[in-house]
Order: C-alpha cells, then structure tokens, then sequence
C-alpha cells in the first residue's frame, strides 16, 4: 500500500531546498536561488514555510554592511527528508 507524503515536502521547490541543505552544513540564499533557479520571492515563501514547518533555520546577519541570510537543515528536517524518501520507495 502507498504511504503518505509529506505535504510539505511534496513541493517540488522545497523538496529541492532540503535536497540542497541534506549535503551540506549551511547555505546562503543566493546559493539556494541559483542552484534551484527561483525567483529571491518564491525562495523567501518556501524557506519561511520550511522554518515554519521547524525543517530548516535560517539565520539573518550582516556581511559587508549588508544582509545575508543563511539555511541549515534541522534534525527534524532530516527526519522528515528520510522519511518522505521511504515513503516514496512506497510507489515503485
């Protein structure tokens, strides 16, 4: 039988988000704007969903005089990441 997925990431944006974050130990923004190829709107919406959602942090501090804002996956993030992929297997 299917397994259900994760709503939240079953967005093919935030999904690709946390693919993004899983390998490494924190991201910027502009990173995770040119490796998904969103407009900085549609990025700020699923990160703040994401941080909602208690999947990533972001933290917001100032580099050069100006703002950076940088993402790291949570432990529940993790969890959730490897549990949507079980799930998935579900459907093969």
């Amino acid at each position: 039988m299917f397994k259900p997925l994760d709503p939240i990431l079953h967005s093919e944006l935030r999904l690709a988000i946390i693919s993004l974050l899983i390998g490494v130990k924190e991201a910027d923004f502009s990173y995770i704007k040119e490796k998904t190829g969103a407009t900085a709107g549609n990025v700020s919406v699923q990160l703040n969903k994401l941080q909602d959602a208690g999947y990533i942090t972001i933290s917001k501090t100032f580099k050069d005089n100006y703002p950076h804002t940088s993402c790291a996956i949570s432990s529940k993030g993790r969890k959730a990441f490897e549990a949507y992929f079980t799930n998935l297997q579900s459907y093969f």
